[in-house]
């Protein structure tokens, strides 16, 4: 990752800057991070709070409890609802950054993966998918569904 690093939520209403290197970063496939992302899991940082800085905008937050019995804040915009980072009180100095945020995603490298109990029995077969370079034109695919044909 090029430090410093910046980004933004969806809406643009909150900038931020990453002035170190993470101490760890990871998939985690928990049923909270599969609500989080929507998807089979998320990617997180694990960062030092005193290499996170919010440029601009204001932050909201809400508290859930964690299967370890700990408590996670839940930061997010709320304009777009974008999650930027989780914290724990136990550890004060360290941020759960939710790196999708980025401007520039592409040198990600998840060094674990957690929660594999958890883990989308579909994930280990997606490598053996049609894989498409952009999103499919909405009219053919649907023409195509009608017809009883895959739309891919």
């Amino acid at each position: 990752m090029k430090i410093p690093a910046h980004g933004s939520c969806q809406c643009g209403n909150i900038q931020y800057r990453i002035d170190d290197e993470p101490l760890a970063t990871y998939a985690c496939h928990c049923l909270d991070c599969q609500k989080l992302s929507t998807s089979a899991f998320s990617v997180t940082l694990l960062l030092q709070r005193r290499s996170f800085s919010i440029l601009s905008g204001e932050l909201k937050s809400w508290e859930r409890a964690t299967d370890s019995g700990g408590k996670a804040i839940c930061w997010f915009c709320p304009t777009c609802g974008n999650r930027i980072f989780h914290e724990s009180p136990a550890f004060p100095d360290l941020i759960r950054f939710k790196p999708g945020t980025l401007d520039d995603t592409s040198e990600l490298k998840p060094q674990v993966h957690l929660w594999t109990c958890r883990e989308q029995a579909w994930l280990k077969h997606s490598a053996d998918l049609p894989r498409l370079e952009t999103q499919p034109d909405l009219a053919s695919a649907a023409a195509a569904l009608a017809q009883g044909k895959s739309p891919f």
